[in-house]
């Protein structure tokens, strides 16, 4: 005998102001998997910007508890949507997608489309922003069309990764940090006009040295960029140290055989779109790449994606990252909740 579920119309005014527990229930897609918390309404009709509107404490409390905040149900499948969702459960302070690292476009006030990556394309796990000076404290991430076979948002508690680090590797990183080398406008890649949301060099120049970033322009309107930031950070609100980095991720020997290769027979190495490098400029050893590339693949999660599911992480405990996929599929993204980085004097590199 099936058992009807009540309408929103049938649940008291004020079990709705004081009672979350009695309009959603939680629990986890897996037994033992607890990563991410899984919130679903228990009554039709639940609106779920009104609910977070009304309980952003019990949104904020189980963020922080959990990580990982997976709303399904609710039915948000349009931009309009989702973004009130972000900007009531958030400050409401959306950042910009400036400094880019992959191309997307937007598709709402500061809401984009997640990636515009080729559909075979893997992306390998990362925490948004990490090579900025002010990054993102929540990332949201909302299917409006899911993919018809593949197209997961994996995710991975970076509060692990480091755990699992060989303590002398992550004590060198700590040490040393990490220098991003970038190229623009040498035939691969995203130029740096659309990097940096410019046609204008000297807003570049000025962005450049706000953030700490070397630049050098060279001939046929090129740019080269080197920025050194932090390997591991500790969270504001818990004190937790957290791998927090793009060392693994823009590194060219993570990328896929073929394309690597394609990329170090057309350049040398100083002149590849992306890589990095300890924050002294040396190489970083293969085995210690391969490794963090190990300890990622350890903590990852995958779930199938259902249209209308909105996805809520900590971004600094949380890193995301996209599974190849068939068939159409849209995931757009916001970033709310800048925090600056407290070591904002970064050592020069020479």
């Amino acid at each position: 005998m099936s058992i009807k579920r009540p309408s929103i119309s049938n649940i008291s005014r004020k079990s709705i102001i004081l009672s979350p527990a009695e309009l959603v229930k939680v629990d986890f897609l897996q037994s033992g998997q607890l990563l991410p918390l899984v919130i679903q309404p228990t009554v039709d009709g639940l609106n779920l910007i009104t609910w977070a509107q009304n309980h952003r404490k019990f949104i904020d409390e189980n963020l922080l508890k959990y990580r990982a905040l997976l709303f399904r149900n609710f039915h948000i499948n349009t931009p309009e949507l989702f973004n009130q969702f972000v900007n009531v459960s958030s400050s409401g302070e959306l950042l910009e997608y400036r400094d880019r690292s992959s191309p997307r476009h937007e598709v709402g006030d500061k809401i984009y489309t997640s990636t515009d990556y080729p559909a075979e394309q893997s992306i390998f796990l990362h925490n948004e922003g990490t090579y900025w000076l002010t990054w993102p404290l929540k990332i949201y991430f909302g299917c409006l069309i899911a993919a018809q076979q593949g197209g997961e948002t994996p995710i991975a508690d970076c509060r692990n990764i480091f755990q699992r680090i060989q303590p002398q590797i992550r004590e060198k990183f700590i040490e040393k940090k990490v220098l991003y080398v970038r190229n623009y406008n040498d035939g691969f890649g995203l130029t740096w006009q659309t990097v940096f949301q410019t046609r204008d060099k000297a807003v570049v120049e000025e962005y450049c040295r706000r953030n700490s970033i070397e630049f050098e322009w060279k001939a046929g309107d090129r740019l080269r960029t080197r920025q050194i930031r932090q390997a591991v950070a500790q969270h504001p609100k818990t004190g937790e140290l957290i791998w927090f980095n793009h060392a693994t991720f823009f590194h060219i020997s993570t990328l896929e055989p073929t394309f690597r290769e394609a990329l170090l027979a057309e350049f040398k190495e100083e002149d590849l779109p992306n890589n990095t490098y300890y924050g002294d400029g040396s190489s970083i050893e293969p085995e210690v790449l391969e490794e963090l590339r190990t300890v990622y693949q350890q903590e990852m999660v995958l779930f199938s994606w259902q249209e209308g599911d909105l996805l809520m992480l900590d971004n600094m405990s949380i890193a995301h990252g996209r599974s190849p996929f068939f068939g159409s599929r849209k995931v757009v993204v916001g970033m709310a909740d800048p925090f600056i980085n407290p070591n904002i004097k970064i050592p020069r590199y020479s």
